[in-house]
């Protein structure tokens, strides 16, 4: 069974394209195209099933045609509509760092050089110019700046990303750490 930490978002399926089973993919990360993968993961039903891919081709910079295997007509394409689609983080991570997009982090704990673990990153928001993780801390939203200037360490494989946030950022207790 795949589970939530194993995966991160890369998009979503959008509607049939053709006769032939093709959908149409927008995708905010294209690691499907830079490393060996030949499935992506859809999420149905609350949970995350892998399909492997025949073929895709792109359309634009955000947007590709995809054939899946076993969805070879229109009324098969259908059921995957609005379906979001993902990725194995353990392939991810064989992509070169700096091609990583802010959708990796999702589900990554953050940890304060001083505060310790302060929550997990929930969703990223990069609608302004300051990219801002948005973390959940015991049910509570929280948002931190997502800059390389604050971060010390990133560990892959436990998925941790340390940080050194400026005093006064956080109004927290150091009693009051996530466990």
């Amino acid at each position: 069974m795949i589970k939530r930490e194993e995966v991160y978002k890369i998009g979503i399926f959008n509607k049939p394209h053709g006769i032939h089973g093709e959908l149409s993919f927008t995708f905010t990360d294209d690691v499907f195209d830079r490393v060996e993968c030949d499935y992506l993961i859809c999420l149905l039903d609350g949970i995350f099933v892998p399909f492997f891919v025949e073929e895709y081709r792109f359309r634009s910079d955000s947007t590709a045609l995809i054939k899946l295997e076993k969805v070879d007509t229109a009324e098969k394409a259908r059921m995957f509509v609005n379906t979001e689609v993902y990725f194995p983080v353990k392939y991810a991570e064989e992509s070169p760092k700096e091609e990583l997009t802010w959708d990796y982090f999702v589900g990554f704990q953050v940890i304060d050089k001083r505060h310790g673990k302060i929550g997990i990153v929930i969703e990223v928001d990069d609608s302004t110019i300051n990219t801002l993780f948005v973390l959940d801390r015991e049910g509570e939203e929280l948002l931190i700046p997502a800059q390389e200037e604050f971060i010390l360490k990133m560990d892959h494989k436990k998925r941790q990303i340390t940080v050194d946030l400026p005093d006064g950022l956080l109004a927290l207790d150091d009693a009051e750490s996530v466990d």
